[in-house]
C-alpha cells in the first residue's frame, strides 16, 4: 500500500470524510441547487463538479502538510 500521507489530514479523520463527502456532498448540493429553483439540468451538472472541490481540498491539504515536515 502507498503512504501518500492522508490519513494524518485533519487528526486522522480524512479518509473517513472524504468518502462520507463523496457520497453525501453532491446529493446535498443537488438539493441546495433545486431547492433554489436552479434547472435541473445545470443543478446536476454542479452537483458533479462538487466532487472536484474534495480532491482539490485534499490536494491542498497534502501540500501544506508534506510541506511542513
Amino acid at each position: 500500500m502507498f503512504d501518500d500521507g492522508s490519513d494524518e489530514l485533519l487528526g486522522g479523520l480524512w479518509p473517513f470524510m472524504k468518502r462520507i463527502l463523496i457520497l453525501f456532498m453532491p446529493f446535498w448540493v443537488f438539493l441546495i441547487c433545486w431547492t433554489l429553483g436552479i434547472n435541473l439540468f445545470i443543478s446536476a451538472i454542479v452537483a458533479g463538479a462538487s466532487l472536484s472541490i474534495i480532491q482539490v481540498f485534499e490536494k491542498m491539504k497534502l501540500k501544506r502538510h508534506l510541506e511542513s515536515k
